[in-house]
């Protein structure tokens, strides 16, 4: 349930910017019947930054309803406050859902220490798999591999969704840890890549809208077929890059829209719909990955 392709699910909104539970079912179901390994619920691209603390639990607790037991889902509990990391963490102890993924504190930028007394602080409270992930584009701060190292000797760390795009990252942990710890990428371009220096998976923002696809792709990856996982890869590559065109969901939830498989692309401000400029490169990234 932490390897293959794992969807950082976007959180679907009506008109008025409220969840909408009708397109999240639809989502679920459409993980479920492509092979989709988990959801991480509420992370980056499911809009945490804009969600209400009490929201962002709702919203992990309405998947794990609606997925009903079908696909593991995984809470996004990153906060830049370890105390607020440690509350949404707590709701979820119970709850059903296999892990957490907590991305470092952001904005206020804190040392590597700071990282480690944080994640730390965290696991502690629970008995919940924790899932460190670290984007220093988002985050204004790089959790470096030595800090990775000490975290990973804490019982229930169980691995790092690593989104640098650096793929020396690899080696770099690998080289710190115990075989047993979980590298997945957090860069749809570059995971391919990833999986082959010996990540486990990807938690993908591509797979809101090709799920089917990185779910082969991942799985070709695992059976050691690098021919056919790059050959697949590389028809989804255009979208891989395109679905930052914009900053990230913008772009994903138009094109989950334009596919029918949420009923509206809204946002919630500072966020902004797909500017028409950018509209046509989606549509083609679409066509030349075959969805449309």
């Amino acid at each position: 349930m932490f390897t293959g392709s794992i969807v950082a699910l976007v959180t679907p909104m009506d008109d008025s910017g409220n969840v909408c539970r009708s397109s999240l079912k639809k989502l679920i179901d459409y993980h479920v019947a492509s092979g989709t390994a988990a959801i991480v619920s509420v992370g980056t691209t499911g809009e945490s930054a804009t969600l209400s603390h009490e929201e962002h639990g709702d919203v992990v607790m309405l998947t794990l309803e609606l997925a009903d037991g079908r696909i593991p889902v995984i809470a996004g509990t990153g906060a830049n406050a370890t105390a607020e990391g440690i509350s949404l963490t707590k709701r979820f102890e119970h709850s059903g859902v296999v892990g957490c993924l907590t991305v470092t504190p952001y904005y206020n930028r804190p040392t590597q220490e700071g990282l480690f007394q944080h994640f730390k602080a965290i696991a502690d409270s629970t008995s919940l798999p924790q899932m460190l992930y670290n984007v220093p584009s988002r985050t204004g701060c790089d959790m470096l591999p030595e800090t990775v190292a000490r975290l990973a000797e804490i019982k229930n760390i169980i691995g790092i969704k690593e989104a640098t795009g650096n793929l020396s990252r690899v080696s770099q942990i690998q080289e710190l840890v115990n075989e047993d710890f979980i590298l997945v990428s957090g860069d749809d371009a570059t995971a391919l890549d990833f999986m082959q220096l010996g990540g486990k998976g990807v938690i993908s923002v591509t797979a809101n809208v090709a799920a089917r696809e990185m779910a082969e792709v991942c799985q070709l990856a695992q059976q050691g077929n690098f021919v056919e996982a790059r050959r697949l890869n590389q028809r989804l590559m255009h979208l891989h890059q395109t679905l930052f065109c914009e900053p990230n969901p913008i772009p994903v939830k138009w094109a989950a829209k334009q596919l029918g498989l949420i009923a509206n692309d809204t946002l919630r401000l500072p966020m902004t719909p797909l500017t028409a400029a950018s509209q046509p490169k989606v549509e083609q990234a679409l066509v030349k990955a075959g969805l449309r």
